[in-house]
């Protein structure tokens, strides 16, 4: 891809300026707006800044680019690449003072997602994959991005609530729990950093948005994971998700959501 340098860039200029955007806020009783009528689905002014931040770099660098977003929706552009944004992935997390939460930047040609970031502002930790990189980029530098292989009586297992999605979906869910090692809740974005990482094998979540997912596939796909949905096929869209280590691992998982064994 012939801009492929300046995609990233602006990408990282994106996350630099979300990160000024948020950490004022964060940590301090910020109040928060509810999106549902019932329930409770926060947004906060840290979300709000964060992605007019993004848009006003990429308004500067990339003005052709579309954008969609969580929080200002869609902007058509010109050049058929799409900038998929998700201020704060996690904004539960980011009230409760956790640093789990995560900037979430996806590019998509249409087809598929070709880059992403999870950046994590307080940890300044930055998991970048697509477009020929696959690093963790920290305050000490930047280390290669690789998933782990281990089998699913050894592998650990995330999702982001216990309830995971429907009645049906949770029991597809807790198929999968009773054949792992370990199972974990409650990371958001930063259990597909993990995966990328090689800590974690397994992510398995319902209900996603495009905005939620787009960034973290980019990064798992290229740390060599495999992300669909669980009927596997792609998963650029949200909803059903799984982000497996291994192909192994992925057949095994998809199994014992449909019903079967491992």
């Amino acid at each position: 891809m012939q801009d492929a340098q300046d995609i990233i860039n602006a990408a990282h200029q994106m996350a630099d300026a979300a990160r000024q955007a948020i950490l004022p806020f964060f940590r301090t009783g910020l109040a928060a707006d509810n999106k549902w009528q019932t329930g409770f689905d926060p947004v906060t002014e840290a979300d709000r800044a964060a992605e007019r931040a993004m848009r006003d770099v990429l308004a500067r660098l990339r003005p052709g680019d579309a954008i969609l977003g969580e929080e200002y929706g869609a902007t058509e552009g010109t050049s058929g690449l799409t900038w998929i944004l998700d201020p704060i992935d996690g904004t539960r997390a980011f009230l409760c003072g956790a640093a789990s939460w995560g900037v979430l930047i996806g590019l998509s040609d249409g087809q598929d997602i070709l880059y992403g970031l999870i950046d994590q502002p307080y940890t300044r930790e930055r998991f970048e994959g697509g477009l020929g990189q696959a690093r963790l980029v920290t305050q000490a530098g930047s280390r290669p991005l690789a998933v782990r292989d281990v089998p699913m009586s050894q592998a650990t297992l995330m999702t982001t609530y216990p309830e995971v999605g429907s009645d049906d979906e949770g029991a597809a869910f807790r198929r999968v729990a009773a054949q792992v090692r370990l199972t974990r809740y409650g990371l958001d974005c930063y259990a597909y950093g993990l995966l990328a990482l090689g800590q974690v094998d397994l992510v398995i979540e319902a209900g996603l948005q495009s905005y939620d997912i787009a960034g973290p596939l980019a990064v798992v796909r290229a740390a060599g994971g495999i992300v669909t949905d669980w009927q596997g096929g792609p998963a650029h869209q949200g909803g059903q998700v799984i982000a497996a280590a291994t192909p192994a691992l992925h057949r095994a998982a998809l199994a014992l959501l449909n019903g079967g064994a491992a």
